[in-house]
């Protein structure tokens, strides 16, 4: 039998891949904060997955590690049905991604950079989603949420493949939410803007309204527990790029090169 949650809001258990980047630990620390007893964290850093893994037990939260490459898929699908089995985790968040970009003098992006980039962003997360929604369909109740982006709206030329990457993680997503309806199983797209992160910092081009990770963290936790089908901050963004994939494609890409994005 699964543990109940703590509460309606508070899952007991929360799995979370990428843990060791920027909206990973913020995340893993927001649960911790919140109440959540056990955290599992998959990360490809060991030395920054134990740090984390430390100052969380410190706290009095129960932590399992595992450091793998999402990359290797057998090895992560073998993993996440082994913790699905063991610990039925009440919340799965894929959070695992990377991002490339066509470079400071516009060359363009590397195919291996890409086939890398969608192996993570897509195949990845959607691994991830296919290891763990069968035991929670067994017992009729969880939660997976899948990280996508509000580069989703509307592609960014510094960064196209990323953005392909992410249109596809949130696709994916609403369409699983729609399957699984009346399963049990809650299932739930996330898009941020830019957040304080390596790889955000990474990306050329504007910041605009740059948001700190643990205030992305406590946005995303306050909307899983009202289940949105989809997160999507911070409002003045998420305005701005649906808005851009709504209007014709030229008139988006004369805006997007006036604020900068060449």
């Amino acid at each position: 039998m699964p543990r109940p949650p703590i509460s309606d809001s508070v899952p007991a258990c929360v799995l979370i891949t990428g843990a060791t980047g920027g909206i990973g630990g913020a995340l893993a620390w927001e649960y911790a904060r919140a109440g959540s007893t056990t955290l599992i964290l998959q990360g490809r850093n060991k030395d920054r997955l134990d740090e984390l893994a430390s100052e969380l037990g410190d706290v009095g939260v129960r932590v399992i590690t595992q450091a793998l490459d999402v990359r290797d898929e057998s090895a992560l699908r073998a993993w996440l049905t082994e913790m699905s089995e063991t610990e039925a985790p009440d919340l799965v968040i894929a959070n695992a991604g990377v991002n490339i970009n066509v470079g400071a003098d516009q060359q363009g992006e590397r195919w291996e950079d890409m086939h890398r980039l969608f192996d993570v962003n897509v195949k990845a997360t959607m691994a991830t989603l296919h290891a763990c929604l069968p035991a929670m369909q067994a017992r009729r109740g969880g939660q997976i949420a899948l990280l996508s982006s509000l580069a989703a709206w509307r592609g960014l030329p510094e960064t196209p493949s990323y953005s392909a990457s992410k249109a596809a993680v949130k696709v994916y997503g609403e369409a699983m939410r729609d399957l699984v309806a009346g399963q049990g199983v809650r299932i739930n797209v996330i898009m941020p803007g830019y957040v304080e992160s390596q790889m955000c910092f990474d990306m050329p081009g504007p910041k605009p309204f740059l948001w700190r990770a643990d205030r992305a963290a406590r946005v995303i936790r306050q909307g899983l527990a009202r289940n949105r089908a989809r997160i999507s901050f911070p409002f003045p963004l998420n305005l701005g790029c649906f808005l851009l994939a709504v209007i014709h494609p030229s008139v988006s890409g004369w805006i997007l090169r006036r604020l900068g994005y060449r």
